[in-house]
């Protein structure tokens, strides 16, 4: 039991230390969970960490609060689920309800304005490498299909500006096709 309390608090911490110092929204923690879940404590491999990203992307909510959802749940069932969730939740809210009190002074001040806009170059360039970074993994791994639907859908939101819904809709059919149909042929062979 003292060592599920030792994993419950070491989950809670790290889960409430990422929240509280990730600025721009799912994207960005993807690389700090990488970061601290694989690399620092191992907890999960670069497989996973790719399979945790999907899931949570695929589920509705913050990206952030599903990714703690599905790591909570690998590392210690429910229980790690509510200490994941309460760690990732607890930044932002304190975070919103502080700003919330001094809206119209930070509003009007010429530097929070400026910090902001600085932090934006900031997240572009962490979300670009969350992308390099997922998609190193798909091309390392050399799943050909992978990264054939990698650029597709590039090339029909970016280029062709597909609505990404569709996009979504057609990745979940593939992806449908690909278990029912190839998996199953496979497996009957």
């Amino acid at each position: 039991m003292k060592k599920k309390k030792g994993l419950y608090l070491e989950l809670f911490l790290s889960t409430l230390y990422l929240s509280a110092f990730t600025f721009g929204g799912g994207y960005v923690i993807v690389s700090m969970m990488k970061k601290k879940f694989c690399d620092d404590l191992h907890y999960i491999d670069e497989t996973e960490i790719l399979n945790l990203v999907a899931i949570a992307q695929s589920a509705p909510g913050a990206i952030a609060v599903n990714g703690a959802i599905v790591l909570g749940y690998k590392m210690a069932g429910i229980p790690g689920i509510l200490v994941c969730v309460l760690g990732t939740v607890i930044p932002p809210f304190a975070i919103i309800y502080i700003i919330s009190m001094f809206y119209h002074a930070f509003i009007a001040n010429e530097i929070i304005k400026n910090l902001l806009v600085g932090m934006r170059a900031g997240v572009g360039a962490l979300i670009a490498s969350v992308v390099y970074d997922m998609g190193a993994g798909v091309i390392k791994e050399n799943k050909w299909r992978a990264m054939i639907i990698m650029g597709a859908t590039f090339i029909l939101n970016y280029i062709l500006n597909v609505n990404i819904g569709y996009i979504v809709l057609g990745c979940i059919a593939i992806g449908l096709f690909d278990c029912f149909v190839i998996h199953k042929k496979v497996d009957e062979a």
